[in-house]
């Protein structure tokens, strides 16, 4: 999958401690009930990054199929507990 980085989303993206190379895994390894369509053309995905950190990340896709990741972050505590009980 490409991904679009610039100085805008890669400090907005990056902002709570969460790396490009975390976020584009969590986007490439999306597995049901994930990616969700936020509307708007926006899609969020929660996942394992590659440290095991589990993560959250919002992006759109570009015209060209390229992704474009506009949010990023660490999972709560609460987040993780629902996130684990979804994927079973």
């Amino acid at each position: 999958m490409p991904f679009r980085w610039n100085d805008w989303n890669r400090e907005h993206a990056t902002r709570h401690g969460v790396t490009e190379e975390e976020a584009e895994m969590v986007v490439e390894q999306a597995r049901p009930p994930y990616p969700e369509d936020l509307g708007h053309d926006k899609w969020i995905v929660c996942g394992r990054g590659s440290g095991g950190r589990f993560l959250q990340a919002v992006y759109v896709i570009d015209p060209d199929g390229t992704f474009y990741v506009i949010h990023a972050r660490p999972l709560t505590d609460t987040e993780k507990r629902r996130y684990r009980r979804r994927m079973r």
